[in-house]
């Protein structure tokens, strides 16, 4: 294996906001190939109860970017973490405001909404049920961000419309047991390559034996 490969797709894969490219159609063909390659992701108990809705009707993507719109209203009177202003995080937040309004703004303009779902609900839910449930779905949907970037093709995981998590249902006639895990629009991406992001050293949050316990 090419590690320097691999490890390059690993740190600059993105949720790709500003640099999707809406005029440039996305063969379902492309997508259904990342999909094959995102159902070998782990799977609790070897379930499979995953789903993948794929959505380019332009009326039905519209009717989820008002849902999303309207979740972003809710989520912006959401109390923030206060951090120092020299903490990384604090320092980059301005830049990814600007990146969330752009999709927010042109978010139905993306030819392809993939909406991952797994079978089942956290309702009432015990954790190790609720650890379970989304471990078996969020895994293939990075796994599905990793080929889709191998073959030029950005997304941005977003969950803001499951604040309307049933409206959404209702516009997809998705069953009352299945839960959606996210919505990504999906296109082609601009420009030719994403440079890691800027990050916490691990060091600083890895622990050894007991919580706090650093090397």
């Amino acid at each position: 294996m090419d590690i320097a490969a691999a490890d390059k797709l690993l740190t600059t894969t993105r949720s790709v906001r500003k640099r999707l490219d809406y005029s440039r159609p996305v063969p379902l063909d492309v997508i259904q190939q990342c999909i094959d390659i995102a159902i070998q992701a782990p799977t609790g108990s070897n379930q499979q109860g995953w789903s993948f809705l794929i959505v380019t009707d332009a009326e039905k993507r519209k009717k989820l970017a008002d849902l999303y719109r309207k979740g972003v209203e809710i989520y912006a009177q959401v109390p923030q973490p206060v951090r120092p202003d020299d903490d990384l995080r604090t320092q980059q937040r301005p830049r990814g405001l600007v990146s969330s309004l752009h999709l927010v703004q042109t978010m139905e303009q993306a030819p392809v909404f993939l909406i991952p779902c797994i079978e089942g609900r956290t309702e009432n839910a015990p954790q190790f049920a609720q650890a379970s449930m989304y471990g078996s779905i969020l895994p293939a949907v990075w796994s599905f961000m990793l080929a889709a970037r191998a073959r030029g093709i950005g997304a941005a995981w977003t969950t803001i419309h499951l604040f309307f998590e049933k409206e959404a249902a209702e516009i997809l006639e998705i069953p009352d047991n299945v839960t959606q895990a996210a919505l990504l629009p999906v296109a082609y991406f601009t420009g030719e390559d994403f440079k890691p992001a800027k990050r916490i050293p691990s060091r600083e949050f890895t622990y050894f034996e007991t919580w706090g316990k650093k090397r």
